[in-house]
């Protein structure tokens, strides 16, 4: 009986494990870091350039960072560079999935902050997208940063 209860024991420490996902954030001097828990995270720059970072706005110039799913599986399988979360890549297509990453989040950020989203029609002038292409615009742009983000 005790035998059972140790093997169920394990069997259920070890799904518990097994379950994680890991979470990449980027501190506010460019740095990427990976955390295994969804807490929020703070972080800040104070005046000799030195960053900081908690799970508390503790500066006036503290700013929340954005956690996105990085892998499933413990943290410890996930390099400080994250190349131990997709062993499927090579190095050049996780250079290029973290470019394109990098591009479509600020590419999203940046259609988050503008006041109208437009394009460009085909005589250089803007063309203001409704509020509903606006939508579809931010949708699409959120499904290719997850994409690349994964």
């Amino acid at each position: 009986m005790k035998k059972l209860l140790l093997i169920i024991a394990l069997s259920f420490g070890l799904s518990l494990t097994a379950g994680a996902d890991v979470w990449k954030w980027v501190d506010a001097n460019g740095k990427t870091h990976f955390v295994d828990t969804m807490t929020p995270i703070y972080t800040w720059v104070d005046d000799f350039g030195k960053t900081h970072y908690g799970d508390t706005p503790d500066h006036e110039d503290a700013v929340s960072v954005e956690l996105v799913w990085h892998s499933s599986g413990p943290l410890g399988e996930t390099g400080e560079d994250g190349s131990k979360a997709y062993p499927d890549e090579t190095d050049t297509e996780r250079a290029e999935r973290e470019k394109l990453c990098k591009t479509a989040t600020d590419v999203y950020a940046s259609y988050l902050n503008a006041p109208q989203l437009y394009r460009t029609g085909a005589d250089g002038e803007r063309e203001y997208l409704s509020e509903e292409e606006a939508a579809d615009t931010i949708k699409d742009t959120l499904a290719k940063k997850n994409e690349y983000c994964r």
